[in-house]
């Protein structure tokens, strides 16, 4: 049998798999106390559930790092048909589409989101919201709560909502893979390559597609501002990076990076990508009816205290070590270290690196050192990484496998279910990699100079 048909009909079988998971037991109205491993070895949630999940994930992930494909219409064609099974069911991996319906229907019936959660602010879907963010006003920016309200408004019920909010990621999706092959092939990359890499990642189908995940809209923009910005037009990039800020105020990291993709003066490039964002932003911040106050309401989403984050795993391993407030700590020092690694990687691209390989680097930076990681946020990265980086892939497939299968069926992470484990094998991990990175940036000129026998680097031993 052909690899490809091997390849895509093994995949289709797992997302077929998950869309069973996700009629099952995925994120449904009104919220219950999520599936657990306590609860699945329990047998509260039958067998099916479980097997179907399981070998669902496993049969998509394998496919996933298995594929090679052939040609970018055969990359596409392939992540069509896994997203189709799962467009009809509940999202999966998270309840926060629920939470974004109700934002959405705060903003329509002319609410502040920014003022209170549905505690306050009340929501006829309330009981659909996870309690843990039921008092936390919206962390979103203004352009994706009136989409939300867009959503909330022509769709009526909740279910119309959350179906309009999926066409909404789903357009996400859409927009990222038509400006991947811009990418990569200004960066040399084979665009079936970047193209099979996104689109088809797990992480992709089961929180973009079936969660519905607002980071769909937010790299969407962010990509199309880093597309445009390869073609010369520096307010039109502009343009799209604003309205990607105001999805997430995480993209504003990529913009700097935008400036050296501009063939002109770097001053006038920056005050036309500036005027650009800065004008997209204020038009939908004043049309929207929240004006800047959206900017103070961006605070409430360190709430989660989870292994996955570097930052407070090293935290979470202090603290078992008996060094109070040390979560609070290492985050607060998370945020200075990527504060200057953003700056080296910004003065690296001045200096006339791949301003497009350093701004997917900066996003991983801000994924790797923020205080708070979900498994979502691995595809900030992937989405201008997979577009720049030339060498085998290894590096981004295997961490996005990971997090694809770390988020049960209804969006119970299992992180909470390895606290200890997780935080020490993180901190040494994350050592690791910081010794790694040291190393090799710092090589011993003994070893170097022993290894060619002290002749130049052009002389090779016969």
């Amino acid at each position: 049998m052909p690899r490809p048909f091997l390849v895509r009909y093994t995949g289709l079988v797992g997302s077929t798999l998950l869309a069973g998971a996700a009629y099952l037991g995925g994120a449904h109205q009104p919220w219950e106390p999520t599936i657990t491993p306590r609860t699945i070895f329990a047998g509260q949630n039958g067998v099916l559930l479980p097997v179907l999940w399981l070998t669902g994930i496993v049969l998509l992930i394998g496919a996933w790092l298995a594929g090679r494909p052939p040609t970018a219409r055969w990359a596409y064609v392939t992540a069509g048909l896994w997203a189709l099974p799962l467009l009809p069911f509940l999202p999966l991996g998270s309840y926060d589409a629920y939470s974004y319906a109700c934002q959405g229907w705060q903003q329509a019936a002319g609410l502040n989101p920014y003022a209170g959660g549905v505690d306050l602010l009340g929501c006829p879907w309330a009981d659909a919201v996870a309690p843990t963010w039921r008092a936390a006003p919206a962390p979103y920016g203004p352009v994706f709560l009136v989409l939300a309200a867009l959503a909330a408004t022509v769709g009526g019920s909740l279910t119309g909502t959350i179906a309009l909010l999926r066409l909404i990621a789903v357009a996400g999706v859409v927009a990222i893979g038509a400006c991947l092959p811009v990418l990569a092939r200004r960066a040399g990359v084979p665009p079936a390559r970047a193209v099979w890499l996104v689109l088809a990642c797990p992480l992709v189908l089961i929180h973009l597609v079936s969660g519905t995940h607002n980071d769909a809209v937010m790299m969407a923009l962010l990509v199309g501002g880093l597309a445009v910005a390869t073609t010369g037009r520096a307010w039109p990039a502009g343009i799209l990076f604003g309205l990607a800020v105001g999805v997430k105020a995480t993209a504003i990291v990529a913009l700097p990076f935008a400036v050296f993709l501009i063939p002109r003066s770097k001053w006038r490039a920056a005050a036309e990508l500036t005027g650009g964002a800065v004008g997209a932003l204020a038009v939908v911040s004043v049309a929207s009816g929240l004006g800047l106050g959206w900017i103070t309401g961006l605070t409430g989403s360190g709430v989660s205290v989870q292994w996955t984050a570097p930052p407070t795993a090293i935290g979470m391993t202090l603290e078992l070590a008996g060094v109070p407030h040390a979560v609070a700590v290492t985050r607060v020092l998370g945020m200075i270290a990527l504060a200057g690694v953003l700056l080296w990687l910004f003065r690296r691209a001045w200096r006339g690196g791949d301003a497009l390989l350093h701004a997917g680097l900066a996003l991983a930076a801000t994924v790797l050192l923020a205080p708070v990681f979900h498994p979502w946020y691995a595809i900030w990265p992937l989405a201008v990484l997979a577009a720049t980086l030339r060498p085998p892939a290894k590096a981004l497939a295997v961490p996005c496998a990971v997090a694809a299968a770390l988020c049960l069926p209804d969006g119970y992470n299992l992180a909470l279910a390895t606290k200890a484990q997780g935080a020490v094998g993180m901190t040494v991990l994350a050592g690791f990699l910081v010794w790694k990175v040291l190393h090799e940036a710092n090589p011993d000129p003994g070893r170097r100079g022993a290894g060619d026998g002290g002749a130049g680097p052009h002389l090779r031993a016969p």
